[in-house]
């Protein structure tokens, strides 16, 4: 004969353990925690060793007072992710701010780059400084799709600089490296032409 077994003997049956070792699950808890707070003090700790290797930088140039009422060749609203040392995408550069990941809009003027960033600091790239401009899709650790990033490098002291901007519409970026290549070579191009002339003069 099948004995059936009430189902409120199953649903008995079926409760969890009660937890009576409280002691353990709070160590546990806690260890838990002091792990946590070590990483990041280590992580705080390598930032600012980094900064301090860093520190050599020159302060970030700001725009021009009368930036504004140059005629913008492109804007750009979007996310600023991070600056290299140029062509060391692993390299991140964290002095004066530029290792703050914020939101940003970029102006491009025949002067150069005004980068704005609420919460972080502004800076501004003039146009001699600028280098190139490419698509990209990893810096500083960051992997995006191939081609999400818009990368460009400048010039700022003796440090050659790539910088990582991605938009908020991504087929902006190929408009952005034509500007900025097209402005990069325009001082070389008039240098060039100063020197041929000089030279016939001669």
């Amino acid at each position: 004969m099948i004995t059936l077994t009430p189902l409120h003997h199953l649903a008995a049956e079926q409760k969890s353990a009660e937890v009576t070792d409280w002691a353990a699950r709070i160590a546990w808890v806690a260890g838990l925690l002091v792990f946590v707070a070590l990483v990041y003090w280590l992580m705080r700790q390598g930032w600012k060793w980094r900064a301090s290797l860093q520190s050599g930088l020159p302060e970030l140039p700001e725009a021009p007072e009368d930036f504004a009422s140059d005629e913008p060749l492109l804007t750009l609203q979007g996310r600023y992710h991070a600056s290299t040392t140029a062509g060391q995408w692993l390299d991140r550069i964290v002095a004066h701010g530029l290792g703050t990941r914020s939101r940003t809009e970029l102006t491009l003027t025949a002067r150069g780059l005004r980068v704005q960033r609420p919460g972080a600091t502004d800076f501004f790239v003039p146009a001699d400084a600028l280098r190139e401009a490419r698509l990209d899709k990893a810096l500083a650790g960051k992997v995006l799709p191939e081609g999400g990033l818009l990368i460009i490098t400048w010039a700022h002291g003796e440090t050659l600089i790539d910088s990582g901007f991605r938009s908020d519409r991504a087929a902006e970026h190929p408009a952005w490296v034509d500007a900025v290549t097209r402005l990069a070579a325009a001082p070389a191009a008039t240098e060039l032409t100063s020197t041929t002339t000089e030279g016939t003069a001669r």
